[in-house]
């Protein structure tokens, strides 16, 4: 691929190593009949590995420079699309009803946005590996009662199961970021690490808990919108103390506090 400028506006950083590039496809565990979708593929270090590995590789490139060469290649099981991953119907590039594999080094500026837009199309997605920030890794990869544990980790983790593929120094790329990186590897459960009546209310409590760190639970969900009768009704049935915080929550804890406001809610609603 030609030699480019990288562009800070993208978040460019072009992986180079090739021992880290090796411990991704292997992670992905490709074969020919997979479906693979790539974000930001840069300069091919990613996509050129993985063309003759699976039956099918889609990549997403904003930058139409870096975009014109994979244009020029010839290769049917090449696809590219070009604009704002965050921005583009999904729907219309994958597939229709194939799954895929994710397999990204991701601009630090949008990887957690990106990865709420693979939870919300999760069922398209059986693996993905993907690099971030090592600090955003850590709180992708925390335990319930540790300092990073918070939404992004609830709502991954009841999806997916995270592990560490690779920890990656700066000198991995060009130009080196000033952070070191790490590549974790998401498969997804075949069902959730809980059971979830309504995804959408989960969020908002999830959310809500973590919206203000330092506060309780009760602070935190008042301010989220829930009454204090709702609130005591739910934390007496889900046997849970408001005044804890949001981070000293498991996943199972907060499936039971979701299940007991939406409960409360819906007996408060009820007609006398």
């Amino acid at each position: 691929m030609q030699t480019h400028r990288a562009r800070k506006r993208f978040g460019q950083n072009f992986l180079c190593d090739g021992n880290v590039i090796d411990a991704i496809i292997a992670a992905a565990e490709l074969n020919s009949n997979d479906n693979v979708l790539e974000i930001g593929p840069g300069q091919g270090a990613l996509t050129l590995k993985m063309l003759p590995l699976a039956g099918r590789v889609d990549v997403i490139e904003i930058d139409r420079d870096l975009a014109r060469p994979f244009a020029d290649l010839d290769n049917s099981r090449l696809h590219l699309h070009t604009g704002d991953a965050l921005k583009l119907d999904w729907e219309k590039i994958l597939v229709a009803g194939a799954e895929y594999k994710l397999v990204a080094n991701l601009p630090y500026n949008i990887s957690s946005q990106v990865l709420f837009k693979m939870i919300q199309h999760r069922d398209r997605f059986s693996r993905m590996v993907l690099m971030f920030q090592k600090e955003v890794a850590d709180r992708l990869r925390a335990v319930a009662g540790s300092r990073d544990y918070g939404a992004l980790t609830i709502l991954s983790q009841l999806w997916f199961a995270v592990s560490s593929v690779v920890v990656v120094p700066p000198t991995a790329f060009r130009p080196p970021p000033k952070v070191t990186s790490e590549v974790l590897c998401f498969t997804r459960r075949r069902q959730p690490l809980v059971a979830i009546a309504d995804e959408a209310f989960f969020r908002r409590v999830v959310k809500g808990a973590f919206a203000q760190r330092r506060k309780t639970l009760r602070n935190c969900l008042l301010s989220a919108g829930f009454s204090v009768a709702v609130l005591e009704t739910a934390a007496t049935d889900a046997a849970i103390d408001l005044k804890r915080r949001g981070e000293t929550l498991t996943i199972e804890e907060f499936a039971s506090l979701a299940a007991a406001l939406q409960q409360a809610i819906s007996t408060e609603n009820e007609p006398d």
